[in-house]
């Protein structure tokens, strides 16, 4: 049995391997935290698989427990049934703790309805919310789940702060499209980029940006005369995040250009500069990390959990752990 965890987080990350799964003809249990309380390493409504050689892709508890989740998870392929484990405060296995201190409760489904995590899978790719019910125990009582698509940046610059701003972000988990007048910039990031490049021509080449409210927009260019054509189409766009790096004074004269170029006041307040959480910052990867940081702060849930069906408590269904 392979002991290996990949820790992917976010939801269409998991069902993108689900799917690859499912094309295979591959078994699989889809792994979901339907109960936590106090301290625990990932949010209500997490997922993870666990295939029939016993590879997990996700996790639950940063570790501490995951490996059981996995041993669990591969008895319920044995057994043809779902499972409910409880780890931490008030399980009855002490032998396994929450370092963190708090409760999970973990459903364990062996035969998901592939259909359900097509649908939802289409959505997201879709850059559509998508809804999942974990049905618990006799099906009296539910936990519906709304998964957000994975948050995506596009980065519009030239140089050093665009090569490791695109690096960062996608190591942090976003998908990142990259714009830039120099076709060695979108060369260099390609491998960072989860998603396009595109070289610009001029500074008004872009007639529009595919930006959406789970999207994020910056400008990273020393040579400022690029910025206002992109930054006025993006804040034509729901987009959540809207960034520009350079100083103060370089911030107070890009809001006085896009103003004469037409643009609402309450549409340039949008844009976040100089963009970064910690100011006056000289170093590429520092100011990315900066970058990056603030852009973490505005993603900062991929999901909400919606109102529980009323009736059986989680409890009452609970399942014994495997030994």
């Amino acid at each position: 049995m392979s002991d290996d965890i990949v820790y992917i987080e976010h939801a269409q990350d998991v069902l993108d391997k689900a799917m690859a799964l499912i094309a295979e003809a591959e078994r699989f249990v889809l792994v979901a935290s339907v109960d936590i309380k106090g301290g625990t390493a990932r949010e209500l409504g997490s997922l993870a698989l666990v295939t029939a050689c016993g590879e997990m892709y996700g996790y639950l508890s940063n570790g501490c427990i995951d490996q059981d989740i996995r041993l669990n998870a591969l008895h319920c392929l044995e057994q043809a049934e779902r499972r409910l484990v409880h780890y931490g405060e008030g399980s009855p296995f002490a032998d396994l703790t929450l370092p963190c201190g708090g409760m999970l409760k973990v459903l364990l489904d062996p035969a998901p309805d592939l259909n359900v995590l097509k649908s939802a899978h289409q959505l997201l790719r879709a850059r559509q919310p998508a809804q999942l019910n974990f049905e618990i125990g006799d099906g009296s009582r539910g936990l519906t789940v709304e998964y957000f698509p994975k948050p995506q940046v596009f980065l519009a610059g030239r140089g050093a702060v665009f090569r490791a701003t695109a690096k960062l972000a996608g190591l942090s988990g976003f998908e990142v499209h990259g714009i830039s007048p120099d076709a060695s910039d979108t060369v260099a990031i390609a491998g960072s980029s989860k998603q396009t490049v595109q070289t610009l021509a001029s500074p008004d080449s872009i007639s529009e940006l595919p930006l959406d409210e789970w999207s994020a927009f910056l400008t990273l260019f020393h040579d400022h005369s690029w910025e206002p054509f992109l930054l006025q189409r993006a804040l034509k766009t729901p987009c959540r995040f809207v960034g520009a790096l350079g100083s103060q004074r370089t911030h107070e004269a890009r809001k006085s250009v896009l103003a004469g170029m037409g643009c609402a006041a309450r549409d340039v307040e949008r844009i976040r500069g100089p963009v970064g959480l910690v100011p006056s910052l000289r170093s590429a990867e520092l100011i990315a990390l900066s970058v990056v940081a603030e852009l973490a702060d505005a993603f900062s849930r991929s999901q909400r959990t919606l109102p529980l069906q009323p009736n059986a408590a989680i409890d009452d269904v609970l399942l014994e752990n495997v030994e």
